[in-house]
C-alpha cells in the first residue's frame, strides 16, 4: 500500500502567490501591439502549518554479530550481522565490510527485529495518570469534526511513551477516540520522548483520520440529535462525504479558473472539509474502528461510492469472516490477540482472528489500543501466532513478525522509510535477549534512526517525563 506517489493538494495556514499573466488584447495597424498585464492573488493553504521538527539523537556506527535477524518482510537468518550508520542500516548478513570506527555488540543467542510499530495508540491523548483533566482524545460535541487533530491534545509527558520504548515500540499511531464518525486527524509519532509533539513528530508520515462505526456514536448520540442507528451512522458518513466532494470540486475549479487569468475569488476555507478533501485526493489516510464484518463490507461499499481508500480497519473481531474481501480491497486490519465480549459488537471473535487474516493473503497487524498492551506487542502477536499454529495455520515467525513492523508501517504510509531490516532504511532497530516471541524475552536494546534510545543494562539513562520527577511507582528506577 502506498501513499507516497499520490496528486497534492494544500490543507492549513493560507499564503498569497502573486500570480502575473500577459494578454493580447488587440492588434492595430501599426506595428505596436497593446499588451495588457493582470495580476491575481492566488490562494494556497499549506499543507504542513505545524511541521515536524524532529532531531534524531546522535548515533554511534554500531554493529551487532552473531545474532539471529527477522527483517520484518518474511526472512529470518541466524548468525548474521547487521551495521548501522549515520542513522541508517548499511550492511545485512553474515560477511559485512565495517569501518574501523564501529562499536561492536556480540548478539550471540539473541535476536534484532525491526522496531515494533503501533498503528492505535492514544498515549498523550489518554494520558497516565488517567483523570478527566487531560483526557483530550474525544471531542464528543457532534457526530462529524474531522477539524480537529489529535496532535494537538498529545501531553509528551505521557509517562507511556517511555514504558512503550522499553517493549520495543519506535513509532505508534496517535488516533482522537471512537465516539464520532468522524473522529479527527491522527498523528504518527517517532516514540522518542521529547518536549513538544512537533519534536516527536514522524517526518514526512501522512496524516491520517479516525472513523467510526457500530455501536459507539450511536450510544454516544443517540440521545443528542443522532446518529441512533447504524443505519443513520451510514447516512451520516455519506452526507460528510458529499459536502466533502463539493468543496473539492469548488477548490478545483478555483484553481482552474486562476490558471486561466480569470480574477475569482477563492473559495471560504472550512477545516472540516479540507480533512475530508485530503482523504478524496489520496493525502489522508482513513484509519476506521469497525468490529462487525457486515459493516466493515458496508464501508468498503462507501469507500467505492465516493472512490477513497480505507488503510485499515481497527479491531476487526470478526476480520476472519470477510478476510478474502479485505485482501481484494487492499485494506488492512488492526487487531488485537484475544480481546472479546466487552460488548455485543465484539462477542463473535475468535483467537485465531489475525493468522486466519494474513493466510486469506490480507494485510494484517497486531495493535495496543491500550497503554499496558503497547508495552508487550511483541506477546500479543505471539499468543496469535500460537493459537493459528494451534489451528493448523503454519505460519513461520519470520512471517509473524509484519504484524508488527513491515504491515503496520504499508497502512500508516511510512514503509519506505520503516518497517523492514533493509539497507538504506531508518535504523529502527530492536535487539532482544532472547527469541521476541519468548513471554521471557526482552528489549535489551531499542535504537530508532540509529540512536540509542532505550538500553536495559544502563537504568540511569533511561527517559524520565518531567511529570513522574520525585514521583517514584513500585519497581520504577528513576
Amino acid at each position: 500500500m502506498n501513499y507516497k506517489n499520490k496528486p497534492t493538494w494544500m490543507l492549513a495556514a493560507i499564503t498569497a502567490t502573486i500570480l502575473s499573466t500577459t494578454t493580447l488584447v488587440g492588434c492595430g495597424d501599426d506595428a505596436d501591439s497593446q499588451i495588457q498585464t493582470t495580476t491575481t492573488d492566488k490562494v494556497v493553504i499549506n499543507p504542513d502549518p505545524f511541521p515536524s521538527t524532529y532531531t534524531p539523537i546522535p548515533s554511534t556506527t554500531t554493529l551487532i554479530t552473531n545474532v539471529t535477524i527477522i527483517d520484518g518482510i518474511g526472512g529470518m537468518q541466524a548468525n548474521s550481522q547487521i551495521l548501522m550508520a549515520d542513522g541508517k542500516i548499511v550492511g545485512l548478513g553474515a560477511e559485512i565490510d565495517t569501518p574501523d570506527d564501529v562499536m561492536i555488540i556480540d548478539g550471540a543467542g539473541k535476536y534484532v527485529t525491526p522496531g515494533i510499530i503501533d498503528t492505535h495508540s492514544h498515549l498523550g491523548v489518554y494520558p497516565s495518570p488517567d483523570t478527566r483533566s487531560h483526557a483530550d482524545g474525544n471531542e464528543m460535541t457532534s457526530p462529524v469534526t474531522a477539524q480537529v487533530w489529535a496532535e494537538h491534545s498529545v501531553w509528551p509527558q505521557d509517562p507511556g511513551f517511555q514504558r512503550a520504548l522499553a517493549g520495543g515500540v519506535t513509532a505508534l499511531q496517535i488516533l482522537p477516540g471512537s465516539a464520532n464518525l468522524f473522529g479527527g486527524r491522527s498523528v504518527v509519532l517517532k516514540n522518542l520522548p521529547d518536549r513538544t509533539v512537533q519534536d516527536m513528530k514522524f517526518p514526512d508520515a501522512p496524516y491520517g483520520i479516525k472513523m467510526a462505526c457500530g455501536e459507539n456514536p450511536k450510544r454516544v448520540y443517540g440521545k443528542k440529535g443522532g446518529p441512533a442507528t447504524r443505519m443513520a451512522n451510514v447516512a451520516g458518513y455519506r452526507k460528510a462525504w458529499i459536502g466533502a466532494a463539493e468543496y473539492k470540486a469548488k477548490w478545483e475549479q478555483y484553481e482552474a479558473d486562476v490558471e486561466a487569468g480569470k480574477d475569482v475569488k477563492a473559495p471560504k476555507r472550512d477545516l472540516n472539509n479540507e480533512t475530508l478533501k485530503g482523504v478524496l485526493d489520496g493525502d489522508i489516510i482513513v484509519h476506521m474502528h469497525c468490529y462487525r464484518a457486515d459493516e466493515m463490507v458496508v464501508m468498503m461499499d462507501v469507500m467505492k461510492e465516493f472512490n477513497y481508500q480505507i488503510g485499515s480497519f481497527h479491531h476487526a473481531v470478526e476480520g476472519y469472516k470477510i478476510a478474502d474481501k479485505l485482501a481484494q480491497n487492499n485494506v488492512c486490519a488492526s487487531m488485537w490477540a484475544d480481546w472479546w465480549g466487552f460488548k455485543l459488537e465484539a462477542y463473535d471473535a475468535i483467537r485465531e482472528n489475525i493468522p486466519m487474516v494474513h493466510a486469506a493473503g490480507a494485510c494484517a497487524v497486531v495493535h495496543s489500543d491500550s497503554d499496558i498492551g503497547i508495552q508487550r506487542l511483541n506477546q500479543e502477536a505471539a499468543k496469535a501466532w500460537s493459537d493459528g499454529r494451534r489451528a493448523g495455520i503454519d505460519i513461520s515467525q519470520a512471517d509473524a513478525w509484519q504484524w508488527l513492523a513491515a504491515n503496520p508501517a504499508k497502512s500508516l504510509g511510512i514503509f519506505d522509510q520503516t518497517g523492514s531490516l533493509e539497507v538504506g532504511k531508518n535504523a529502527d532497530v530492536v535487539l532482544w535477549s532472547a527469541d521476541p516471541f519468548s513471554t521471557y524475552a526482552q528489549a535489551e536494546k531499542v535504537y530508532i534512526d540509529g540512536g540509542l534510545a532505550f538500553d536495559r543494562s544502563a537504568p540511569d539513562t533511561w527517559p524520565v517525563s518531567d511529570f513522574e520527577l520525585g514521583q517514584i511507582g513500585e519497581g520504577d528506577h528513576k
